[in-house]
């Protein structure tokens, strides 16, 4: 070892070659602060070391780059698709499941691994609040099933910042699983009877709905072909998004809404028969589908919009709770400002170097260049120079981050998200670029007046999305940061924070983006989980969000000029959206926001260059 080398590039070296010989995959390329931490096909993304080193720091990186290694040697991904659930709630506790397989057969072979593990798990159930847990939440479920498998694979109790919300859990999910968890120990070396043990687990749980797939309200003809696509798909390697999104302009032949408005059908069928089929082709796509006009291959409805809400920040709560929460919100800045701020400032003078104004010189016309008049001083036959000032490459742009604002995001990922909008706001209103902060949740926990006005119509079958939307702009594209800073502090407000409804949610940024008059329109999703309402997911199919999210996604991506790229703290966002990233630590996010908009900015100027050669 060199003694010049820097003590970064020394952990980084170190951590690269215990990841390598950890995962038993030579060839795995380590990639250091790319885009966070994530785990791709050849490729291990880890955070780079903090600016600070020591013992802490050291330790969380090791863990994170221990997990993504141990994920890598012992998971099978063909397997884990093979029996993965449909629903959102089911998949959740699938994966986190999944994940403590594979990290307790690390822990038990090596005892470093075990403890950077640990510390790893200690710090990231701290940062999300677990330990002033003291009801029983669903969104904390997966989570909750995740830290008791772990104490039964590696006889381990809960963290101490968890052990409160665990225990909140422990005797209800005793009476419903009796040993079902338990079994799993004996599974660990295999897993494909240990996700078919995870499946019981779930079953147990009355989350059946949730696995089922959307046979009970599609025709069986239609079921076979998508049993026998999604068994081609797993064959070929081809990710679950895309096979969705290849079915998104199919759905005009078998799917229709009952419009409650006196249709002839009775209710009972959800989707309706061959004889409703549309004309498949480019015209389903000419108008935006996702508008709940209930016709055929419109999929998805709300039971009523009467109850919905796009509301100001502002108006959520008094001034001076408004003001005490940017407070609280300041507090929090001081601790991740450092890092943050100079990767914006890399961001700003990039941006600032893609607007420099340039020159041509020396042409026979245009303006004159009074900097060579001193030529023709010197030499009267000299002819004048004329300049001319070049188009710039960089397109007038307005950036909208949606934020994910539901339960399971409280703690350290809201705050860390509410940072990070904060200081990209400001970044790139110094450098010109408009942006815009919303945030989705619902009005109410488990459905509200719209469920109410639902079950006073004696519950008619499939009826949609039944809960209230709430829509919450924190700061529109022409509101300068000044203006708007305070709003920022109330997604830290206590209750805030409900379910998460994302399908809608991205239809309504996106059409917000597309009344905007600037060339160049991007959307950033920040999310931590898939979409949950238990009220919709009760009176529908278990995929039903899920399903209308992916089709959001798809329309989007294929049918829109919007750049759309999502973030996933601790979910992976990359099964829904091309251009993703998942972090797996809240504190990497403003980070990752950053060079997600460094790469997008980039990419424009490089495309523009090779238009114009």
């Amino acid at each position: 070892m060199s003694s010049a080398e820097p003590t970064s590039d020394l952990l980084k070296r170190v951590t690269a070659a215990a990841c390598k010989a950890i995962a038993k995959h030579k060839d795995t390329a380590i990639q250091f602060g790319h885009a966070g931490a994530s785990l791709g096909e050849e490729t291990v993304h880890l955070p780079a070391p903090p600016p600070q080193v020591n013992k802490a720091a050291i330790t969380k990186l090791r863990g994170i780059s221990d997990a993504l290694a141990l994920r890598l040697r012992y998971h099978d991904d063909t397997i884990h698709q093979r029996h993965a659930p449909q629903g959102a709630e089911a998949r959740a506790i699938y994966e986190s499941i999944e994940q403590v397989r594979c990290e307790s057969l690390g822990a038990q072979r090596l005892a470093g691994v075990s403890e950077n593990l640990d510390a790893l798990l200690e710090e990231k159930c701290r940062a999300k609040g677990y330990a002033g847990v003291t009801e029983r939440k669903e969104a904390d479920l997966p989570d909750v099933l995740g830290l008791l498998a772990r104490q039964h694979l590696t006889g381990k109790a809960p963290p101490e910042a968890a052990k409160t919300m665990v225990d909140t859990w422990r005797q209800w999910l005793d009476k419903r699983l009796g040993r079902e968890i338990s079994k799993l120990a004996k599974m660990a070396n295999d897993q494909e009877a240990f996700a078919t043990q995870v499946a019981g687990v779930i079953e147990a749980l009355d989350l059946v709905d949730d696995m089922a797939t959307p046979s009970d309200s599609e025709d069986d003809n239609r079921d076979d072909d998508a049993d026998d696509a999604s068994e081609d798909q797993d064959d070929s390697g081809e990710s679950e998004m895309e096979a969705d999104g290849s079915m998104a302009g199919e759905r005009g032949e078998g799917e229709m809404i009952d419009d409650g408005e006196g249709s002839d059908s009775d209710g009972d069928d959800f989707m309706a028969g061959e004889g409703d089929e549309e004309p498949a082709g480019p015209s389903q796509w000419d108008k935006p589908w996702m508008i709940n006009d209930y016709s055929p291959g419109n999929a998805y409805r709300a039971y009523t919009t009467a109850f919905d809400e796009v509301i100001e920040a502002e108006t959520l709560c008094e001034p001076d709770e408004l003001e005490r929460l940017r407070h609280q919100l300041d507090q929090q800045l001081s601790h991740l400002q450092g890092v943050v701020s100079r990767l914006a400032n890399r961001l700003q003078r990039r941006l600032m170097a893609l607007q420099t104004r340039s020159w041509d010189f020396d042409l026979e016309e245009g303006l004159l260049d009074s900097g060579r008049l001193a030529r023709i001083i010197a030499n009267p036959v000299h002819p004048l120079s004329f300049k001319l000032e070049r188009d710039t490459e960089f397109r007038d742009t307005v950036v909208t981050l949606l934020i994910d604002n539901s339960g399971s995001m409280r703690g350290r990922p809201i705050t860390v998200a509410a940072i990070s909008a904060d200081i990209l706001a400001r970044t790139l209103e110094r450098c010109g670029v408009k942006v815009e902060i919303l945030g989705f949740t619902t009005r109410s926990w488990k459905g509200g007046q719209a469920r109410e006005q639902w079950v006073n119509d004696d519950k008619p079958k499939n009826p949609g999305r039944i809960n209230d939307l709430r829509h919450i702009v924190y700061k529109s594209a022409d509101t300068p940061w000044r203006r708007a800073r305070k709003n920022l502090g109330l997604m830290l407000r206590e209750g805030l924070l409900k379910e998460n409804i994302d399908g809608e949610a991205l239809l309504w940024a996106h059409q917000r983006l597309l009344s905007r008059p600037e060339q160049r329109r991007i959307l950033m999703v920040i999310s931590d989980g898939a979409p949950v309402d238990d009220a919709t997911l009760s009176a529908n199919p278990g995929n039903y969000l899920e399903r209308h999210l992916r089709e959001v996604i798809h329309w989007i991506e294929t049918c829109s000029d919007v750049e759309l790229t999502a973030i996933g703290i601790g979910h992976d966002v990359t099964r829904y959206y091309h251009r993703a990233v998942t972090l797996i630590d809240a504190e990497e996010l403003g980070g990752t926001m950053m060079s997600e908009l460094t790469e997008l900015f980039d990419e424009d100027t490089g495309q523009s260059l090779r238009r114009r050669a």
